[in-house]
């Protein structure tokens, strides 16, 4: 008997151990550092270069493809980025035309920074999803690769990304939600980078709690992710670290949720949590 119950519960360890290091291995090596729009100080590029540990023959690859003016897009964060960094800094604003170009997509993959730029970020995934770049994202990013976005290139970091567009009434664009109603919220997919997550942008600043709180009751076991202008999270794994100026807002386990016969939404509780530069979490807790 007491042998029988050594062998189960050296099964069990045996188990736990493999379990946990499958986890480990499935987990990037890379990082996300996602900006929730508007400037950017010198101090938190210089955090964003701490971050992707560039050497001096790495390369940053810049993807400008949820801007409508994609040049300027690349200018202005160049301009944020030469005079910290003495890396090459390239321009792949991939087009439909150009997502199978094999000499671009061997320059994504083997960038030690990739950084995606503000405006549509459906405009984004149109180009992107199901296609090469998608998956060299993917590669990047799990080679050790730091994937940063900001604004509409923070959004589409999330499996499940907000359009910011409004489903039911009035569904002209507005900087915020002007209803908290059951199914008016619009969600794509996006890169997946985070999955276990959802993540709004230009939070604070745009007063979007109404949008978070619609996602949230769309999506209530994932941690929905507001992240004011010129501020950051820092993702590593399950990891999340801020960075920046402002503050970061995390809603999550949401108590009795329900919709109403007239199709609002309820609850009788949530978790709500306040950060500013320095503090840390879990994605998972």
């Amino acid at each position: 008997m007491k042998r029988k119950l050594a062998w189960l519960t050296g099964c069990c360890i045996f188990l736990s151990l493999f379990t946990l290091a499958q986890k480990r291995q499935a987990e990037p090596k890379g990082n996300l550092f996602i900006i929730g729009g508007g400037d950017r100080s010198t101090s938190l590029i210089k955090t964003l270069l701490a971050t992707a540990r560039l050497s001096d023959k790495d390369y940053i690859a810049i993807l400008p493809m949820c801007s409508a003016d994609p040049d300027t897009s690349f200018f202005y964060i160049k301009t944020d980025l030469e005079p910290l960094c003495a890396n090459t800094i390239a321009n792949l604003n991939f087009t439909t035309a150009l997502v199978n170009n094999k000499t671009w997509l061997d320059s994504l993959e083997h960038a030690k920074l990739i950084f995606i730029t503000g405006g549509d970020q459906s405009r984004f995934m149109d180009v992107v999803l199901n296609t090469p770049v998608y998956d060299v994202i993917h590669r990047a990013y799990n080679n050790g690769a730091t994937i940063s976005g900001t604004s509409a290139g923070a959004a589409v970091m999330s499996h499940f990304m907000i359009t910011g567009r409004e489903l039911t009434g009035d569904t002209s664009y507005h900087a915020t939600f002007t209803k908290l109603r059951d199914g008016n919220i619009e969600l794509k997919q996006g890169l997946g980078l985070l999955d276990s997550a959802i993540i709004d942008q230009h939070f604070i600043v745009r007063s979007r709690y109404n949008r978070l709180f619609s996602a949230l009751a769309r999506f209530p076991t994932y941690p929905c992710i507001g992240i004011d202008e010129s501020t950051a999270i820092i993702v590593h794994g399950q990891r999340v670290k801020i960075a920046g100026e402002g503050q970061v807002i995390v809603l999550k386990h949401p108590q009795q949720l329900k919709i109403s016969t007239g199709g609002l939404i309820k609850l009788r509780g949530v978790a709500l949590s306040i950060y500013t530069e320095g503090d840390e979490f879990r994605l998972g807790q």
